[in-house]
């Protein structure tokens, strides 16, 4: 979760660096380029949701929930910019949101399991 989470934030760092988005309301503003409540509350508590809902499934489901939260994330993105909380540069595309959580969830799959691995 810890990796996860580090990992999420460098994104949101770069990605807000490079302009491809930003976050209008926010927390401590004139300190933090990123939304940090997102960054300390938010991402922990959806990837604590995640990891343990890929463990309570077949090999399968978790290919299944992988894919469904990869969905999501484009349409919560979406709601996030209705909002006012998230805004793209016109360079930006939704698909990338979802490639992005695809590859981003991946990569916490088999770090969670290359974990419960080695603590077997």
């Amino acid at each position: 979760m810890v990796v996860a989470c580090l990992m999420g934030t460098y994104l949101d760092l770069y990605f807000v660096g490079k302009q491809f988005y930003q976050f209008p309301h926010r927390p401590f503003p004139e300190i933090f380029s990123i939304n940090i409540a997102f960054t300390l509350v938010g991402l922990p508590v959806l990837i604590f949701v995640y990891l343990w809902c890929i463990t309570q499934v077949t090999k399968w489901g978790r290919i299944g929930i992988l894919l469904f939260v990869s969905l999501l994330m484009p349409i919560l993105e979406k709601l996030a910019e209705v909002l006012g909380w998230f805004d793209h540069s016109d360079e930006w595309k939704h698909l990338y949101t979802f490639f992005g959580y695809l590859i981003f969830l991946t990569i916490v799959s088999i770090i969670n399991s290359w974990m419960e691995k080695r603590v077997k």
